[in-house]
């Protein structure tokens, strides 16, 4: 089996930085929800306020990945595009299934920006 070449891994790292945003949504808002239910819930637990504060600090730190991880699917992109375009020139040692995988992980990368602008 040949070894994957530098445009199949640049779209496998895009993907994976794309998939790993959506990872972190789905974080957020199970977060938000046991916040919700904590807020919501009974006072019989005294753990509750401190359970709380935990799930709130948890909150917050998954909050402040979203910026960092906007910039990696930004720089990986560029990459993409970059490694695309130089595929382009004489010699193209791309298949014609890795250059439509990169677009669609281009195209998904548009994506996750643009929802989490």
């Amino acid at each position: 089996m040949p070894a994957p070449s530098q445009l199949a891994i640049a779209t496998s790292a895009l993907n994976r930085l794309v998939k790993e945003e959506a990872s972190y949504h789905k974080e957020l808002e199970s977060q938000q929800a046991r916040i919700t239910k904590l807020e919501q819930g009974n006072d019989d637990d005294e753990n509750a306020e401190f359970t709380l504060r935990q799930e709130r600090k948890a909150l917050e730190e998954t909050k402040v990945m979203f910026p960092q991880l906007r910039q990696k699917i930004e720089d990986a992109k560029s990459k993409l595009e970059a490694q695309l375009e130089q595929d382009k020139g004489p010699g193209d040692q791309s298949s014609p299934e890795d250059i439509t995988k990169a677009k669609e992980a281009i195209a998904a990368a548009l994506h996750a920006i643009r929802e989490a602008s």
